[in-house]
């Protein structure tokens, strides 16, 4: 060991230096420990509520969806979804209808996004369809030839459904008749209900036939979306280009990301944000190393006059302090890194934190630790220990030997 880490370590475990000061030193490796923790826990939050809602999203809902551009409908589309699933990256392709209706059952009423699907492809796709917690997935009508229809746990327990029970969709779609604007409607039975682990979905969705809901569109052929799921989700925005150029120019594209910009955005700003606020009290704990440093300046300003009389370089005076402020940054920056690391762990796997999934689309806060955020975490910790010695370590560099020791 050099002579500066020697004569620092002993200055930090000196057990004759004065109370004041080794309160002030281990309020530095407690603040600094603090500091890290509140930065893991709570950027472990911020990554845990984004991989769960991306992981919630992406299970229930398309990577790529293509959209004719004239608003048309596409007649075609075994014959496109073929096509489209020789590219490479492309899972699968499924057909979609999307209709706003109104739902009534046992004399209540919800609004909810109605989703017409081929059942084969929809449930070797959509995650919801393989989440069935009550009845099937069986999209068969009964024999008296009442259609099936599959919704959301939230939205079967708004509606008091069960399976086999009756529910009636009235879609906006309608013609115009002598006595008015006549809405379209029709009888359905609950087959089964999913719950897709996202909140949204299972409030506000529920699926039915491609058939069914070209009846209750008032159309009779065609579907309205094409939708794409990848092997890599995160490739959408590169595949989304080539998806297009293979179905031609009467399509347009849409991902994952762009559907849910707001959302993610959102996330991100609030994650800077939190760093930022928390990351003062690393800020504090720096002030506390500052402040003890300064001090042991002052206490042991006899010492430092004799290692500078005795050929000691005022380099070396100074890294003596600039590692003392670097070992209570270490010290504090482990135990920060364990303890909130450990936290975070505990909270995730036990879902210690409960939620309103209604307000926040889940039901604990879920937590997700990353090596990155802890190398940034344990950089910020260190240079901020760091920078805190510097005007300590220059105070004692300047001291003046011959002036200090006249008195001694």
């Amino acid at each position: 060991m050099k002579f500066e880490g020697w004569v620092a370590l002993r200055y930090l475990r000196s057990p004759h230096k004065p109370a004041l000061l080794r309160l002030v030193t281990w309020l530095s490796v407690a603040g600094v420990a603090a500091g890290v923790i509140a930065l893991v826990v709570a950027l472990s939050m911020e990554s845990g509520f984004r991989r769960t809602l991306a992981s919630s999203l992406l299970e229930a809902t398309a990577h790529v969806t293509l959209v004719p551009r004239d608003g048309e409908a596409i007649s075609d589309w075994r014959g496109l979804a073929a096509h489209l699933g020789k590219t490479p990256g492309v899972k699968s392709v499924a057909p979609a209808i999307y209709i706003t209706v109104l739902l009534s059952a046992n004399h209540q009423a919800q609004g909810a996004t109605l989703k017409g699907v081929d059942p084969k492809l929809e449930i070797a796709s959509d995650r919801a369809l393989q989440r069935i917690v009550s009845g099937a997935a069986n999209f068969s009508p009964d024999p008296n030839g009442v259609p099936a229809i599959v919704v959301g746990y939230v939205l079967a327990r708004a509606l008091d459904l069960h399976v086999g029970g009756a529910l009636t969709v009235i879609s906006p779609e309608g013609s115009l008749t002598p006595f008015g604007l006549s809405l379209q409607s029709q009888q359905f039975r609950v087959a089964g209900i999913f719950d897709s682990g996202f909140y949204d979905y299972d409030a506000d969705w529920a699926f039915v036939t491609l058939g069914a809901a070209r009846s209750l569109e008032g159309v009779d052929h065609g579907v309205s979306y094409v939708e794409v799921r990848l092997d890599d989700p995160n490739r959408a925005p590169q595949l989304a280009g080539e998806l297009v150029r293979e179905a031609g120019p009467r399509f347009q594209a849409s991902t994952w990301m762009n559907q849910n910009r707001a959302l993610f955005r959102a996330l991100s700003l609030e994650k800077l944000g939190t760093g930022i606020l928390i990351g003062l009290i690393t800020f504090v704990a720096g002030l506390n190393i500052l402040v003890a440093l300064a001090l042991t300046v002052v206490d042991h300003a006899g010492d430092i006059a004799v290692l500078m009389a005795m050929g000691g370089r005022r380099r070396q005076v100074g890294s003596i302090f600039v590692l003392q402020g670097l070992a209570v940054g270490v010290i504090g920056t482990a135990i920060g890194l364990v303890v909130g690391y450990g936290l975070a762990w505990s909270a995730n796997r036990w879902r210690l934190i409960p939620l309103n999934a209604e307000f926040y689309s889940v039901s604990y806060v879920p937590f997700h630790t990353s090596v990155l955020d802890a190398v940034w975490v344990a950089g910020l910790a260190l240079a901020v220990s760091v920078a805190a010695t510097v005007y300590p370590a220059w105070s004692a560099a300047r001291l003046q030997p011959v002036e200090i020791l006249r008195y001694e």
